[in-house]
């Protein structure tokens, strides 16, 4: 597909003016809980900080400022499958750019995306080969940001999404083939089209590698599987399964067990909205203790903006239950699973409790999620944490390009 022959008209991304001054009503009648004796987030997000940020967020923080950056891209939103689907874009500048979808997970927007989106796009630019380039396209996924309203849709979920995004690649884009990539819930959207239609993709890469059934079964929000501790193991090792479930117990127990409850104080209150995602992106991303090394405040407030004028609360988190209520199942019997040329980027804060950088790669490939993947390109990086691309945009775009080399 050439630029001239892009099939649709771009739309800027617009929130009106009155969701803006609902906003900050809202925040300037937060009713505080006490906090008492949280200064160190052991009972969670600590009212001095998100105060802080709440403040920042009335007084400070420019939304129009962040939506001229977004509006730097095309946007565009269409129906596939009578479902509302955002995305933005980027042409490639080269001499042949291959279209990438790249999805994004929870509590992610499309936004995070945007520190890869211009390398990718314009490796010419960056030092890199124009011969590299990619056609971007970063959607956000049914019921996130501005994919939504979702009410014809309750029962979306990753495997779902996957197909929407095949129609909207080949049928509402007119690409004959394309490449993908995805991290979090995008890397589940990104395996199953590796799954379901690899003929039709040149590969895919993705931030972890689970099996597409890890939603499956009776324990789906127990991140051990109901598994105890073993009691013959060091305590070093103890101590760090402790932290990783703790570091993710409620977020899966909640969202996929009573999704909808959460969502009418997160939906009703930005405060309790903003404070819920601040957990993750503060626990989840490698900032040693001080988010603000990874996300600034605008940062932070942009995304939840995005959450927030959407009212996208609700339909994201209920991804993790429908996942599970409609769990996944196989397209074909095949093995490998994923089918499609898989790269693979791990990072040393999600390092396995008792893994270290070095031998991560090893502990991946003896594993049994090895042999879902047709893994043809695994890096692994000391730095980053869950959100790899806006954490370690550099070292993710160099692993993208590596697993499609050869590939075109």
């Amino acid at each position: 597909m050439t630029e001239s022959l892009f099939p649709l008209e771009p739309t800027p991304i617009y929130v009106p003016d009155d969701l803006l001054a609902d906003l900050r009503t809202r925040l300037k009648l937060t009713r505080w809980p006490l906090d008492a004796g949280n200064d160190d987030w052991y009972y969670g997000v600590s009212r001095r900080y998100l105060e802080e940020l709440v403040d920042y967020w009335i007084n400070e923080f420019d939304w129009r400022k962040s939506e001229a950056a977004i509006n730097v891209y095309e946007h565009y939103k269409v129906n596939v499958n009578g479902v509302p689907v955002h995305f933005m874009r980027k042409p490639g500048v080269g001499p042949n750019p291959i279209p990438l979808i790249l999805t994004h997970g929870w509590p992610w927007t499309f936004w995070h995306w945007s520190k890869v989106i211009d390398p990718l796009a314009d490796p010419g630019a960056f030092g890199g080969d124009p011969a590299e380039a990619f056609d971007v396209i970063v959607p956000s996924l049914p019921g996130f940001g501005f994919s939504t309203p979702l009410p014809n849709n309750p029962d979306m979920n990753f495997w779902k999404v996957a197909d929407l995004w095949h129609v909207l690649m080949t049928k509402v884009l007119g690409y004959d083939k394309y490449a993908a990539g995805g991290c979090d819930i995008g890397a589940l959207v990104t395996g199953q089209l590796g799954h379901k239609y690899s003929s039709e993709l040149y590969a895919i890469h993705i931030g972890s590698a689970l099996k597409l059934s890890f939603f499956n079964g009776d324990r789906a929000w127990d991140f051990s599987g109901g598994q105890p501790i073993p009691d013959d193991i060091p305590e070093s090792i103890r101590s760090e399964i402790l932290k990783f479930d703790r570091r993710f117990a409620s977020h899966l127990a909640v969202h996929v067990l009573d999704p909808s409850t959460l969502a009418y104080g997160l939906s009703d209150s930005p405060v309790g909205m903003l404070a819920w995602i601040l957990e993750r992106w503060a626990k989840w991303s490698d900032n040693g203790g001080n988010v603000e090394r990874v996300f600034s405040k605008d940062d932070l407030l942009t995304h939840a903006t995005i959450f927030w004028v959407n009212n996208a609360i609700e339909t994201s988190i209920r991804f993790y239950a429908n996942a599970n209520r409609y769990p996944w199942g196989p397209s074909h019997d095949r093995w490998p699973v994923v089918e499609a040329p898989t790269g693979i980027t791990f990072v040393g804060y999600e390092n396995p409790p008792g893994i270290t950088t070095e031998n991560r790669v090893r502990h991946f490939l003896d594993s049994d999620r090895a042999s879902w993947y047709n893994h043809v390109n695994i890096a692994v990086h000391d730095r980053g944490g869950h959100f790899i691309p806006w954490e370690i945009p550099d070292q993710w775009v160099d692993d993208l390009r590596r697993t499609f080399r050869g590939r075109r």
